[in-house]
């Protein structure tokens, strides 16, 4: 009989499914990859089909195993992380979705979020979800297709439609529909969780439309929820013993265990959170309080900021514009040029996120020249990743009272040392690499083998962390502020948008 000392990391995440194989030791040993289509219907419209969700992690989880010559029998546990608000809605008796999914990038739900804004309902929401009322989180958008297709509303009602985030379809279709459950942190991103008691809020219910029936259970996010059903990579009886959001995920695989550390992702968006231990931090500057985990019977917090276009800018200027042959060129583009030549992209194609909240800004290209060149807008774009990171962190400093000495980063583009040294410099705040970028199935694979018990402690997590390169912040404070004016100034006139027309 295969020993079962491995865990299984599955990240399903907004272009594509990760899976990493881990060992007993904590060590990446297998990795796997599939691309996940998008789909745009309407301007500022994003779906997926959650056929396709699943379809690409079997993919990914068949590579990762087949690459760590680890039999299915030889898994002790699977973790998931997952895009967070993205909304699906299925039926219960057939498992069959009643629509693509509804992506957090969409903006589809803007004008219902106004709606609710102008009877002065927003107070309330913050207060009890640490949440601002936005188009981004799940509760509007499962109200949206409830009352889009035909009869899912008394569906809903009488039981027979399930809800959930990206974790909480993939635990159903792990365990053969055994089990309907999301975590902690992925509940706290659907604007219906009360942070103070853990649990869907009756209130907040009734004000988004969104039946109780619906509504999956809400467990640990480290602690066996299910096991698997024999999905045909993977034997039964293997305990999904993790799951979280993906940011938060990826701050756990940062060993942000303590409150103070901070860590930032870069993906699609670009997330930045901080780790504020059991206190919930209320910001006043528009960043969002959020479970980070709940393990133990405890709850860890975080103060977040979310950049909405990150590397999907990279992927703009490849498949859009197509200046870019792949993304990583970016990084040898940026370099063939001194600066941008003047040149501000501020990438708002879905509005701004923290700290902004702007659902009606769109992206803006400031600055151009006859001179101005593709690798001037390459830069442009790395810049603007650092720069949004900077608008976050600013908030969240002062939000939290203290001075950051250190961010550590990862995410594909982390990979990028133009960008790790810009984001240095911009924020004169040195940037920590770590040996492994990606965190956030490492996070998912952590709570996993915690929660099954193949690993005892946080403190045997955290001392697999460890520094590949550290980026030393070198610009002069006089460039470092002219850039972030010119930086400041561009957001405005992408935000000036939509008052314009």
């Amino acid at each position: 009989m295969t020993a079962r000392r491995h865990v299984l990391a599955l990240d399903q995440g907004t272009t594509g499914s990760t899976a990493l194989v881990l060992d007993a030791d904590g060590r990446v040993v297998g990795r796997g990859y599939a691309e996940l289509p998008q789909y745009f219907p309407r301007p500022g419209w994003v779906e997926h089909d959650p056929e396709e969700i699943w379809a690409t992690v079997e993919q990914a989880a068949r590579a990762a195993l087949a690459a760590a010559k680890v039999p299915g029998a030889g898994v002790a546990a699977v973790g998931i992380t997952n895009q967070r608000e993205t909304t699906i809605v299925w039926e219960r008796a057939t498992g069959v979705p009643i629509h693509r999914a509804i992506v957090w990038q969409c903006r589809r739900t803007a004008p219902a979020c106004d709606r609710l804004r102008a009877q002065g309902v927003e107070p309330l929401v913050r207060a009890r979800t640490g949440l601002v009322l936005d188009a981004y989180f799940s509760g509007t958008k499962i109200g949206w297709l409830l009352d889009a297709v035909p009869g899912a509303r008394a569906r809903a009602e009488r039981g027979e439609l399930a809800f959930g985030t990206v974790d909480a379809w993939l635990l159903w279709k792990l365990t053969g529909g055994r089990v309907h459950a999301t975590d902690a942190s992925n509940a706290s991103r659907t604007l219906l969780l009360d942070l103070a008691t853990g649990d869907w809020d009756e209130e907040l219910l009734e004000l988004f439309g969104v039946p109780r029936a619906v509504l999956p259970a809400v467990v640990a996010s480290s602690g066996v929820a299910g096991e698997t059903a024999g999905p045909g990579w993977l034997p039964r009886g293997v305990p999904v013993a993790g799951l979280a959001g993906d940011q938060q995920a990826a701050l756990f695989g940062q060993a942000c265990h303590a409150p103070g550390l901070a860590k930032n992702t870069y993906g699609t968006g670009c997330f930045l959170l901080l780790n504020t231990g059991p206190a919930r931090v209320a910001s006043a500057r528009g960043l969002l309080t959020t479970i980070a985990w709940r393990r133990g019977g405890e709850t860890t917090y975080a103060l977040e900021g979310g950049v909405f276009i990150a590397g999907a800018a990279l992927q703009w200027l490849r498949d859009g514009l197509e200046i870019l042959r792949s993304a990583a060129e970016s990084e040898a583009l940026a370099r063939s040029v001194s600066d941008t030549g003047g040149v501000y992209f501020v990438p708002a194609f879905v509005g701004l996120g923290a700290p902004h909240w702007d659902m009606y800004a769109r992206g803006t290209i400031v600055g151009l020249t006859r001179g101005t060149t593709r690798a001037h807008l390459a830069r442009a774009a790395l810049e603007a990743i650092a720069f949004q990171s900077r608008d976050v962190l600013e908030a969240m400093v002062a939000d939290a009272g203290l001075a950051l000495a250190e961010l550590r980063v990862d995410g594909g583009a982390a990979a990028n040392d133009f960008l790790c040294q810009f984001q240095a410099d911009v924020l004169d705040v040195a940037v920590l690499r770590p040996a492994v970028i990606e965190t956030t199935a490492l996070g998912a694979g952590y709570l996993a083998g915690l929660g099954a018990g193949l690993w005892r402690s946080l403190d045997e997590v955290a001392r697999r962390w460890t520094v590949a390169r550290r980026f030393t912040p070198a610009m002069p404070a006089g460039e470092r502020a002219e850039r972030y004016g010119g930086w400041c100034r561009a957001v405005e006139r992408a935000k000036s948008w939509a008052t314009d027309h």
